[in-house]
Parts: C-alpha cells; structure tokens; sequence
C-alpha cells in the first residue's frame, strides 16, 4: 500500500474541545504520524502521513471531530509523502 501526505486545515467550533488531543488518539490508534496544532484565527490544522487507507480514514473523522466540535469546512491538500515523522504530536504555538 502506498504511502500518501494530507495537509487539513479544520474549521467551525475545533478549538476548546478536545480536538488535537482527540485526533492524536485516533492517530495514534490507526499508525498516522505528523503533527496537529491551534490556529491563531480559531481552525486547527494538521498533517497526516501513512497509509493512503488510514489517511484517508483519519481525513474523514477530521469532518466531524470530537463530541463538542462543529466542524464547518476542511481544507484538504494532498502533498508529496515524505517519511519524516516517527510520530504524531501536538504542536503549541503560544
């Protein structure tokens, strides 16, 4: 199975409920590595890499999110793999 890169920016109500904590367990549980972090203007943002299958899953669970999240729109740009990620973290910008 080949190996493929998504590039979301996730946007509604994504921030104050869980949701870069919830998305690093889901990643965590499906082997996605990359990162996730809050955006200044209120989206969240992450890069998923791994198995186009599992990306692709992960990408989908972006749409809805937590319980307490009301996504809006995602942004999804499908970007070149690149490997070099071990894990999948939580970025903090402040």
């Amino acid at each position: 199975m080949a190996n493929v890169r998504n590039h979301v920016i996730i946007y509604g109500r994504v921030q104050g409920v869980f949701f870069r904590s919830t998305l690093q367990e889901q990643a965590y549980a499906l082997g996605i590595t990359g990162w996730v972090r809050n955006n200044y203007d209120g989206s969240v943002e992450a890069v998923f890499e791994g198995e186009k299958e599992k990306v692709d899953r992960i990408t989908r669970w972006s749409h809805k999110g937590p319980r307490g999240a009301h996504v809006t729109d995602v942004q999804v740009v499908n970007e070149e793999y690149t490997g070099s990620y071990s894990s999948f973290s939580i970025k903090y910008n402040w």
